[in-house]
């Protein structure tokens, strides 16, 4: 039958010139289509002969070619599998896209970078005319499985293409490119290279459970003739022979059970797609089935990367659909907070070009990625009881970018808290969980106490933490920097609601201890009022109130905040982010029983007037109103002085170092 020639329609020819000349910016991936066409024949061909007895095929050594040609540079992918039919040919590869070519081009001409043209391909499904790339012309020669005869089909990707009944064509499909010319320029390759070509099934198709086999030259081990000059040796021993070799290695280690795969195997498989040197401490299989089928093989490194907490870090789970990969770094199957996790997610039903648009949006993937979040979490839980120095391990280092999720992830957020450890003051070496601290809480505790800073050494001695220690109350000591965000947004575990030590008021008293200090609290508020008033007076410009402290000891004074306020800590975050963060004053709390704080109220209790007649007598007399004024301005830098002490002991930042080290400067000169 002579060959019939056909125009492609004006759109459908737009849209293969665009393919041509500027969608993919990797032009490697025409051998990823072409063999992931040829690993759906084969399984189709297989799936076929088990449903359909008419179907008489050998299906004994199913496999896929590639061969080369480097004189007459041209590459060729051939299968025995299912194989097409004239119809089919016509339907399926004479045009593209038959519905949506439209909407496919004019999304494509919207597209804003070649990243997004390259996406869009997947939506519609035209992964074969890749192949236009890297070729002048391609060839596809098919014979439908319990069918006679082929059908050739050709095109130039110009403009029109040929199809033709033939006699001869073996059963299955072969695609011949004609390759072009390498242009380095336009990243186009010498794929008539063998190491090229073997390059790109390495990368992209290894894990396709049929074999792919090319011919690998190899130097051939030939005996010289005797008497053979030294020249004519070597030329014999240059010789080289075409040996076939399957190329890829089948391990699709997540298809197979469990008892089949070495640690080794996995360990290998993690270093593959993680370019880690070390083994992984975790390795997590997952097997689901009905509806959505997929597998996964995901790994939690023993280290965490450098770039962990920099902008741009890369996600680890490679995206594959039936053994073929999609996606390198599929941000939809795993948030945020569980980047540092690597592996492979093998799905059956989705499209061999999703967008990571579509992702975004589909349905399957979400569900995929709920199921394999629960699961990551689940086995940290499990390291946890089974194997602390692993569970301490996998703290160490990713402990921090966990706690994220604590901000974003509202459905696991009890599950992340119950896998999350932090130090406290209960043990100086071992880290506690939340359910430990309240199985530890005192009777009639009803708060979870915690405090945040830079380090242990300086929560230790911060003098927010006195009265917690005097009376034997457990701290969280919390140093993480996300540590400052999440106790705003997590307002109790089991009941519990979580509390600041430098927030609010503290009230550790039992009730009966309540009353038995009443009496001397009142009366202490009441020696005390003039003071706390005239001290909010006059540093009323860095406090927002002066008032007695139940959680101080042995420091004179400390700063705290209001429930409702952000910490010091938090606030210069913002500020290193670029926010804008109204200015917050704090409240300056006194320790009533330490000799500076009762000192400072006997000042100013004696520099206070009376009002009598020898005050006004005193007043007309210059010299003593020298001294009331040396005496006042003095009392007002002791004042100064023990609110910048406190505000240097909460690590915060003195609005006038300078003149805050002359006012010290000169109180420790007096005393000289």
């Amino acid at each position: 039958m002579s060959a019939e020639t056909f125009e492609f329609q004006v759109e459908a020819r737009q849209l293969l010139q665009m393919m041509i000349h500027s969608i993919y910016s990797n032009k490697d991936v025409f051998l990823r289509e072409l063999i992931s066409n040829a690993s759906d024949a084969l399984d189709k061909l297989r799936l076929e002969v088990l449903r359909d007895e008419g179907i008489n095929e050998d299906v004994s050594d199913l496999h896929i070619d590639i061969e080369i040609d480097k004189e007459q540079r041209t590459l060729t992918v051939r299968d025995n599998g299912i194989g097409m039919s004239h119809d089919e040919v016509v339907k399926l590869i004479g045009t593209i896209a038959n519905s949506g070519t439209a909407k496919f081009l004019k999304e494509l001409k919207e597209a804003k970078d070649s990243a997004s043209s390259e996406e869009l391909i997947g939506q519609f499904g035209v992964g074969f005319y890749a192949s236009f790339m890297v070729a002048d012309d391609v060839t596809l020669l098919t014979r439908r499985a319990g069918e006679s005869g082929g059908t050739r089909w050709h095109s130039t990707g110009e403009g029109t293409y040929t199809v033709e009944s033939v006699d001869d064509a073996p059963q299955g499909t072969s695609v011949v490119l004609r390759l072009k010319a390498e242009d380095a320029e336009d990243q186009l390759f010498d794929y008539a290279s063998p190491w090229k070509v073997r390059e790109i099934i390495k990368r992209y198709s290894d894990f396709i459970t049929w074999p792919i086999r090319m011919a690998v030259e190899k130097p051939a081990a030939q005996e010289p003739e005797p008497g053979a000059a030294e020249g004519e040796e070597s030329a014999a021993e240059d010789k080289a022979e075409a040996e076939v070799e399957t190329v890829n290695s089948m391990k699709a280690l997540w298809a197979r059970s469990k008892s089949e795969v070495t640690d080794e195997e996995y360990s290998e498989l993690y270093k593959h797609v993680s370019h880690d040197w070390n083994d992984p401490l975790e390795t997590i299989r997952i097997q689901a089935e009905g509806a959505f089928e997929y597998q996964a093989l995901l790994f939690i490194p023993s280290h965490a990367p450098q770039d962990l907490f920099m902008q741009g870090f890369r996600r680890g789970i490679q995206l594959y659909v039936k053994r073929v990969s999609i996606m390198d770094d599929c941000e939809a199957l795993m948030p945020d907070y569980l980047r540092f996790v690597k592996g492979v997610v093998d799905a059956a039903d989705l499209s061999l070009n999703v967008s990571r648009e579509i992702l975004q949006q589909d349905r399957q993937i979400q569900l995929m990625h709920r199921r394999l979040v629960k699961k990551v979490l689940s086995t940290v839980k499990d390291m946890m009881s089974r194997d602390a120095d692993r569970y301490a391990t996998f703290w160490k280092e990713f402990g921090a970018v966990l706690k994220e999720g604590l901000l974003s992830d509202f459905e696991n957020r009890e599950a992340i808290l119950g896998v999350s450890s932090f130090a406290s003051t209960h043990d100086a070496a071992a880290p506690t969980t939340l359910k430990e601290y309240v199985e530890r809480m005192k009777e009639g505790q009803q708060h979870i106490f915690y405090m945040t800073g830079d380090s242990r050494t300086a929560m230790e001695s911060s003098p927010h933490m006195e009265a917690f220690k005097a009376k034997g109350f457990e701290v969280l000591l919390l140093t993480d920097r996300v540590d400052e965000v999440w106790v705003q947004s997590v307002p109790e575990f089991e009941g519990k609601p979580l509390q600041s030590i430098a927030k609010g008021e503290v009230d550790l008293d039992t009730e009966e201890e309540k009353k038995e200090v009443e009496a001397e609290r009142e009366q202490r508020q009441a020696d005390f009022a003039g003071l706390l008033s005239w001290m909010t007076d006059q540093l009323g410009g860095e406090v927002k109130e002066v008032r007695l402290s139940s959680r101080l000891t042995s420091s004179p004074a400390c700063i705290v905040s209001d429930n409702s306020d952000v910490t010091p800590a938090l606030e210069n975050m913002l500020r290193a982010m670029g926010q804008e963060v109204p200015e917050v004053k704090r409240i300056l709390e006194l320790n009533p029983t330490h000799p500076l704080v009762s000192g400072l109220r006997k000042a100013h209790a004696e520099q206070a007037p009376s009002g009598g007649d020898a005050a006004k007598d005193e007043a007309a007399d210059g010299t003593a109103d020298d001294a009331a004024d040396e005496s006042g301005t003095g009392l007002a830098e002791a004042a100064e002085l023990l609110h910048g002490m406190a505000l240097l002991a909460d690590g915060g930042e003195l609005s006038d170092p300078s003149r805050f080290i002359k006012l010290m400067a000169d109180r420790v000169e007096r005393t000289l």
